[in-house]
């Protein structure tokens, strides 16, 4: 199978060509922040099960750019042989104010990594998201609240470290500019956190009850709303929400984007994986 973009919509086939002996990513010519952290997440599981993968690069030097910009490779060395083991890259992106990234890829292990990230997107989001986004003061202050809230529940759901990525685009075919937003962990999941409350008939039954009811692992007034905050948010700004978890997918879709509201019966894959598209308005 080749593959030649590593987004959401390509996840599946990802997991698939992890089955083989390598990772060959050589034909790649568009990679996000959902396909970073997804490779990097199935280096973390590799790692859990003592195997060590060998990964081809891909031969797009705009690629290889870009994914030394988002800091992929500080972290992908600790799972995998790279091939080429020092990828050749001419000129290097500047990391400016200017540049369109919101997050590098961030690990999330611990409180005080989600004050860094926390810090790191205040600093640069009045230059993206007021900017490309048009976005007021008072929706970037609960963009970062809903940010914040998410990546709280890899430390508190999923048992494991988390990875965290951000990157501004423009679609074309909606001439709009595009903030996508990629958290991912492979932890105990939504239907392990949630079945010692709830009786829970697969893992879609658990990302629902999680995403649009509300339902925590912990019976504490007031927690749970983390993720219901962030519904209501994407909501509010006619954004794109997913959540995969297990063997399900779960997705609140706009008009203006793509995909599938309700998916089973797919590979396992443990942890969550959440994606968040927010349109300028």
């Amino acid at each position: 199978m080749i593959l030649t973009q590593i987004t959401e919509d390509t996840f599946e086939q990802v997991l698939h060509i992890n089955e083989s002996a390598l990772i060959d990513l050589r034909d790649v010519t568009f990679i996000d922040p959902y396909g970073m952290v997804c490779i990097l997440e199935i280096g973390e599981l590799l790692k859990a099960e003592g195997i060590q993968k060998t990964i081809y690069l891909p031969e797009s030097e705009e690629v290889l750019k870009y994914l030394e910009r988002m800091n992929f490779f500080d972290y992908a060395d600790n799972y995998f042989k790279l091939n080429p083991s020092e990828p050749k890259i001419t000129g290097k992106y500047l990391r400016s104010s200017y540049s369109d990234v919101l997050l590098e890829i961030t690990p999330i292990e611990k409180s005080d990594d989600i004050h860094f990230i926390v810090g790191k997107v205040k600093e640069r989001a009045n230059a993206i998201l007021k900017k490309h986004l048009h976005y007021d003061e008072k929706a970037i202050n609960v963009f970062i609240v809903s940010l914040s809230e998410v990546c709280q529940n890899i430390i508190e759901h999923s048992e494991t470290k988390g990875f965290v990525g951000i990157q501004k685009y423009h679609f074309q075919n909606l001439n709009k500019n595009v903030v996508k937003i990629a958290v991912m962990d492979i932890g105990i999941g939504f239907r392990k956190s949630l079945s010692k409350r709830f009786s829970l008939k697969n893992d879609f039954d658990a990302i629902d009850k999680a995403l649009l009811h509300g339902a925590s692992r912990y019976a504490d007034e007031g927690r749970g709303h983390g993720l219901a905050a962030v519904r209501r948010f994407v909501n509010q700004w006619n954004g794109k929400l997913s959540i995969r978890s297990g063997t399900a997918k779960l997705s609140i879709i706009p008009d203006w984007a793509w995909g599938k509201q309700k998916e089973v019966n797919l590979a396992h894959f443990p942890g969550a994986q959440i994606n968040i598209m927010l349109p300028e308005v």
